[in-house]
């Protein structure tokens, strides 16, 4: 169900974006999304059978994201997939270093990387996704919210402290031991995102 909600909110949010960036209430909605998508990444890493395979399968769908992602936002930066890619490669180092206290300069030179690249949500992405792993119940709420605040210090957007409706979401739905598995074709899961940029582009292009 919260692939499901994350897709539309993310469709809601896009079409916001390009077609009616005045509507302040779809791009409210759009926050959704990428809670669901940073949840999405920090389960499939702890439940997947081949990592290396969803290392690769993540990549891949950033690369053919990055174009209809240009197309269709009309500006040059690294989609939200090499967002969480990103991610997904971190989670993977913290879990082979030796020490915890190793992770943080780990972390923080992944998230000026991801800053300096121009990847879409940078270092706010990672440490979302970062948030799933250290933090449960209200404490993942309550972290969530201070992200949220010092993002909007950083980026002076208060759009996303909407965001914590999704965890907060996230949280009710893991409380009450509700399912993340997929209901459907994967494939609309995994090619929704360059599929609907792609469209989109089209469209704006008509």
């Amino acid at each position: 169900m919260m692939q499901w909600i994350a897709m539309l909110t993310m469709l809601i949010d896009h079409i916001g974006a390009v077609f009616f960036p005045y509507m302040m209430e779809l791009r409210i909605i759009g926050r959704i999304a990428f809670p669901i998508y940073a949840f999405a990444v920090y389960i499939g890493y702890q439940h997947t059978r081949n990592v290396q395979k969803y290392i690769w399968r993540l990549f891949w769908i950033a690369v053919i994201s990055q174009v209809p992602f240009m197309a269709a936002f009309n500006h040059i930066s690294l989609n939200v997939v090499w967002t969480l890619w990103s991610a997904l490669l971190v989670l993977l180092v913290l879990d082979k270093l030796p020490s915890k206290l190793l992770g943080v300069p780990i972390v923080i030179g992944a998230g000026i990387v991801m800053e300096w690249t121009h990847m879409d949500y940078g270092m706010y992405g990672l440490l979302l996704v970062l948030l799933f792993r250290y933090f449960k119940g209200t404490g993942l709420v309550m972290a969530h919210v201070i992200l949220n605040a010092l993002y909007v210090m950083v980026y002076y957007s208060s759009l996303q402290m909407y965001s914590a409706l999704a965890t907060t979401g996230i949280v009710i739905a893991q409380y009450y031991q509700a399912g993340f598995r997929l209901k459907g074709p994967r494939w609309i899961w995994r090619y929704f995102y360059p599929v609907h940029l792609a469209i989109i582009a089209v469209i704006r292009w008509i």
